[in-house]
């Protein structure tokens, strides 16, 4: 029986107005030189910083990333424990990561005890972690180190589940990421506009000129491409399989409505994607950016002319790779009827149909789950 993976692609075209959403180091939108043209960008981690506090605003079981794992995991050790002061939970919790080869010291600027880098935890783990401290008044024997270890790759959260964990101090703690999210690129050649504006003092004087603050902020305009994928087998590793379908149709809905927030009260630029197309395969996922490389040029809007684009580039692809499994699509754009193109007029149908897909696949005999 030949082993296959399952892949799902997510692309979305989504148009954003004068607005600042990610930022650089001087305060300007970032950008991307592609096809020989500069474009608007937003960076896969602010997108996926967005995604989390999407996923919390659903109730979403999400992970904690710190570098003062030592006193959130000594906390929890005191609420389970409420006879126990701060300084014998705080060394239970140092003996704990120390055991998991996860180096802890004091920060010369705080004072608190910290990780070098910000470790990435779930609840679950968190917790069971603390049960273990309470459960053994000495941790310094390899069961312990290895009970320990185990802990830290059981309980995923669904962001780290989804984006995985990187531990420096120790690898086998970390956790494969079953998504990827590209950057953000605008379709066209974008150019920097500067919004210079004034602020008046309310007590001023009648008889005063000037304003008392002058400043510009640059911002920019776009129709982006956004692009990421769900490797499903890693997906059910990291998790289960219930929970992974779940997990798949919530990273979905987050994907398709969260937005990065930067500057969004000065431009209330939040909005929904123009199209939105879903791709399920077995042998490799397709960043479909390639659809831009020759950036678009209209008079009349970005949208049609950038799904046009982003529909031919996928049929494009399935001539290099196998016939996808599965593909839907939903748009805002009054499109042709397309064969190829399976296309609903609704999110919850579209979420629907890309469930039943995936279960019918992982069913599948040829899916190695």
């Amino acid at each position: 029986m030949n082993e296959k993976n399952l892949f799902l692609d997510l692309n979305v075209l989504q148009t954003v107005p004068s607005s600042n959403i990610n930022r650089d180091d001087t305060g300007a939108p970032k950008t991307a030189f592609y096809g020989g043209v500069t474009r608007a960008r937003v960076s896969s981690q602010s997108w996926k910083r967005a995604m989390r506090n999407y996923f919390k605003k659903e109730k979403v079981t999400v992970g904690t990333r710190t570098k003062e794992i030592a006193g959130y995991l000594a906390k929890q050790i005191q609420k389970l424990d409420t006879s126990l002061d701060e300084k014998t939970a705080m060394d239970k919790a140092v003996a704990i990561l120390t055991a998991a080869g996860i180096k802890v010291k004091k920060d010369k600027d705080t004072g608190k005890m910290a990780t070098g880098a910000l470790l990435f935890v779930s609840p679950g783990q968190i917790n069971k972690l603390a049960e273990y401290a309470l459960n053994h008044d000495k941790i310094d024997n390899k069961d312990d180190k290895q009970a320990i270890k185990q802990i830290f790759k059981e309980d995923n959260s669904l962001d780290l589940a989804l984006f995985g964990r990187m531990v420096a101090d120790n690898p086998e703690l970390n956790v494969d990421a079953s998504a990827q999210v590209a950057h953000v690129i605008s379709t066209h050649e974008i150019m920097p506009e500067y919004d210079y504006f004034t602020a008046l003092d309310d007590l001023q004087a009648d008889d005063t000129n000037g304003a008392a603050m002058l400043g510009t902020i640059e911002y920019d305009s776009a129709t982006l491409y956004r692009y990421a994928n769900i490797n499903v087998k890693d997906l059910i590793k990291n998790l289960d399989q219930k929970d992974a379908l779940e997990s798949i149709a919530a990273f979905i809905k987050a994907f398709i409505l969260s937005m990065p927030t930067g500057k969004q009260n000065t431009f209330a630029n939040k909005t929904l994607p123009n199209y939105i197309m879903l791709t399920l395969r077995t042998d490799t996922p397709v960043n479909l950016i390639s659809a831009f490389e020759e950036p678009v040029t209209t008079q009349n809007g970005y949208v049609k002319k950038s799904i046009e684009k982003l529909q031919n580039a996928y049929k494009s692809a399935n001539q290099l790779v196998d016939e996808p499994l599965f593909n839907i699509t939903l748009s805002q754009v009054d499109l042709a009827k397309d064969k190829e193109f399976n296309q609903v007029g609704k999110l919850t149908e579209l979420i629907e149909q890309i469930t039943t897909a995936l279960t019918k696949a992982i069913a599948d005999e040829n899916i190695n789950n």
